[in-house]
């Protein structure tokens, strides 16, 4: 690799370097509301052998007891880290905490 990167020309090199730099998670498995979509699931169970499951809705979690203390326990877990962070929902709707809190009907 270090031969590539020397015989790389300079605009060449400041792309793969900001190209390495990025991390995260590419915009087609995001969902606009927060977290994974169902293809960013697929693609993390595919890559990673992650088994992702997608949120759980207070509408859905009355339906089952497994789902609402799933439930239960991300939104008390999501819900300390807003207070911990002091984050308020009412003026950062766009922070990653309040679109997960949002869609996870906390």
């Amino acid at each position: 690799m270090y031969n590539e990167i020397i015989s790389l020309s300079i605009d060449s090199f400041f792309k793969l370097a900001m190209e390495l730099k990025t991390s995260g998670v590419k915009k087609e498995y995001q969902s606009s509301a927060g977290g994974l979509n169902a293809k960013g699931r697929a693609y993390f169970k595919r890559t990673e052998g992650a088994n992702l499951k997608p949120p759980v809705t207070a509408n859905q979690a009355s339906k089952s007891k497994s789902d609402a203390n799933r439930r239960k326990s991300f939104c008390s877990r999501m819900g300390g880290m807003k207070a911990d962070h002091n984050i308020d929902c009412r003026n950062n709707p766009d922070k990653a905490i309040c679109k997960a809190l949002n869609r996870w009907d906390c």
